[in-house]
């Protein structure tokens, strides 16, 4: 799945955050043991250990969170900026691309920056309060691109998603973004009632991030926002059917 966020009319300014956020976290996960590139770590039973530990050490571990060790206070900082797996990154770094990038044209370059890592940060810390007891290993920017989704929501009302569905033979099919964006919201919600504190996604985060989100830019942009350009209202488009599901 690919996709681009489109605006018609005259080029805007750079998303230089947005891209510093995707270049970080991808240079991350390329040296940690994850990706399976760095030798340093072995293979099989030792590269298994190595991410395990790994996860443990960058991760939140809602347990040892509350524990009040200063390692594990700053967990909830750098487990924004660490990934299980090549489809948890490219997932998250393809949502981070297509809404990012608006966002931060909407918000300015600092702002968005202190506001991802806020979002990204309360989310996770709120999944670690709701399950105070979990050994469970969060790790993955989810929360935070959440709070981009919610955001945009606000931000960008009246924009248009063009996704491509598999199992319709990839025909392209259009969408308000509000439609996508509460459809996908209720999915989260709905998920995050039923997933207990099982092992998984932390939909609780999604939910927490994508709320924060929303409440954020309502509350400092209060007027009315429209894309007003010659053609008519940005399209953002995301070939592969509604937005996946960042984890």
């Amino acid at each position: 799945m690919t996709g681009t966020a489109a605006r018609p009319g005259p080029a805007s300014a750079t998303p230089l955050v947005t891209y510093a956020l995707i270049a970080v976290c991808c240079l991350t996960f390329l040296l940690g043991p994850a990706s399976g590139f760095s030798t340093s770590h072995g293979t099989g039973v030792e590269l298994l250990a190595a991410q395990t530990a790994y996860f443990e050490q960058w991760g939140v571990v809602p347990r040892e969170l509350w524990g009040g060790s200063p390692q594990e206070l700053i967990t909830p900082l750098t487990a924004l900026f660490v990934h299980g797996n090549w489809l948890h990154l490219l997932g998250n770094m393809l949502f981070l691309y297509v809404f990012g990038a608006m966002a931060e044209e909407r918000m300015g370059k600092l702002s968005f920056a202190l506001f991802y890592l806020a979002a990204g940060v309360l989310a996770l810390l709120a999944y670690a309060a709701a399950h105070a007891g979990s050994e469970q290993t969060l790790v993955g920017a989810s929360g935070a691109i959440s709070g981009v989704l919610g955001a945009f929501l606000r931000l960008f009302p009246r924009a248009r998603v063009t996704s491509l569905f598999p199992f319709l033979f990839f025909l392209p099919l259009r969408f308000p973004a509000w439609a996508v964006l509460l459809f996908w919201f209720a999915l989260q919600w709905l998920a995050a009632r039923t997933a207990g504190d099982r092992p998984g996604v932390a939909y609780l985060a999604h939910v927490v991030g994508f709320s924060l989100g929303f409440l954020y830019a309502w509350a400092r942009y209060r007027r009315a926002v429209r894309v007003k350009n010659a053609a008519g209202p940005s399209e953002l488009r995301s070939p592969g059917g509604p937005p996946p599901d960042p984890r």
